[in-house]
Order: C-alpha cells, then structure tokens, then sequence
C-alpha cells in the first residue's frame, strides 16, 4: 500500500534521514519505533509531503506521491496525526471533527464517520458543544484521532500520540486503535511506547540516527535480546 525507497531528507545543510525504507501492507498495524531525535516524525512528514526527500520515491497504491502537495495527498487517503495534538481550542468538538471532513472524498461520509468515531471515542459524543481547549490532554489526542478518521483515511499515521499522557492513558489510547483495523483501515504509528507498541502490531521497524536499524516481525523483535536491552531496560 505504501512503499518508502531510500529516501534522504534534509534540513537546510543537516541530514536526517538516511537511505531509510519502508513498507506498509494494506490492511496491517505497522509501527516505527525509537528514540526521541531518531527521525520518525521527519519520516512521516516526508510521507505526508511536508519533507520534500532529495533522493529516493515514496508511493501510495501505485503512484508515486514524493513531490505532491500534502492536502492532495491526504484526498487520495493517507492521513497524518500530527504530533502535539494540534486541535482548535477556540472551537467546539463538534466543530473540530467537521474539520476533519473539509477534504472532498470525505464530505459524503460526515454522519457514517461521525458515528464511528463516537463509537470509538463515546466521551467526545457527549461533550460535542463543549470547547475544544477546555479538554484534559489525553481528551485532546482523542479529538485529534477522531479529527483524523473524519477525512475517512485508507492509511491512518499516528504521530505519538501518547506524548504527555499518563502510563494508565497512554495504554487506553493504544488500545483505542484496534478497533480502526476492523473498520478497514491500515495503520503506521510512530512511538517511543516500544513495549506496547510489539505487543499490539504486527510489524516493526526500529529507527537510530535517521537510519532504520532493525525490523521485523512485533513478536520476534519482542523477544530479540538486543531489542529487549536497548529499548525495554530488560
């Protein structure tokens, strides 16, 4: 579904990432995993068009979609969660989650959408015309899955979003996106939560210095010595 080849992205004179590849199947939980600083949100980004890559393709069902713009990207199904949340607090729930629909293939589905992600998320059902920036964070990082899944993704790319929560919410938040997979949605999380991100997808890769080190298999990589020394202090 998605293929990433050798891709080099830099910032100004800095490189970032190196001849990193990647590839996610339709239909499968895929996570990239590492430390902080180690170029997993500078990947997604040069996924999502953000990063423009100086060397290597990046391609999405078929075509090639390195050099696009990303909101023609996200019409074609590939949707980003970015980092931080990024909701508008000045607005209601409500009013966040029709943002989400603003793109064209999406706007058919707004009340079909709606329902699965009240579904999934029923708290933000019941504070709909409650402001956005009176939410505590891990409601926050909800509304902003939910914001995502309102542009009726194909491929739906999680920034870490459980960045500032709890360990109790950050596990829920984790938990909350096994239902996405029944709805027919693939899945690329990026997290520092190594342990419970091999416990919960199918597929890994780990990132160290803008490379890609080690993938796999989430149970093999789980119980790999070097893995379970490096990242689970085991």
């Amino acid at each position: 579904m998605l293929q990433v080849n050798n891709i080099n992205v830099f910032y100004n004179q800095l490189q970032a990432l190196w001849d990193v590849s990647i590839e996610v199947k339709q239909g499968e939980f895929l996570t990239v995993l590492g430390s902080n600083g180690a170029g997993k949100s500078t990947l997604l980004k040069a996924i999502s068009g953000i990063n423009i890559p100086a060397a290597g393709s990046i391609t999405f069902k078929g075509v090639q979609i390195n050099g696009l713009y990303p909101h023609k990207i996200c019409e074609m199904g590939l949707v980003q969660i970015p980092q931080g949340r990024q909701i508008f607090p000045d607005m209601k729930i409500s009013e966040n989650l029709e943002m989400g629909a603003y793109i064209k293939r999406a706007r058919k589905n707004i009340k079909k959408n709606l329902e699965k992600i009240y579904s999934i998320y029923p708290i933000l059902k019941e504070r709909s015309e409650q402001m956005a920036g009176t939410l505590s964070g891990g409601e926050q990082q909800m509304l902003a899955i939910g914001r995502g899944l309102m542009s009726d993704p194909e491929l739906l790319m999680l920034d870490e979003p459980t960045l500032g929560l709890s360990p109790k919410l950050a596990m829920s938040m984790l938990a909350s996106l096994a239902p996405m997979r029944n709805q027919g949605i693939t899945l690329l999380l990026v997290s520092q939560e190594t342990l419970q991100c091999l416990k919960i997808a199918e597929r890994a890769y780990v990132m160290e210095n803008g490379r890609i080190s080690v993938q796999g298999p989430s149970k093999e990589l789980l119980n790999s010595e070097a893995i379970r020394k490096a990242y689970l202090g085991i």
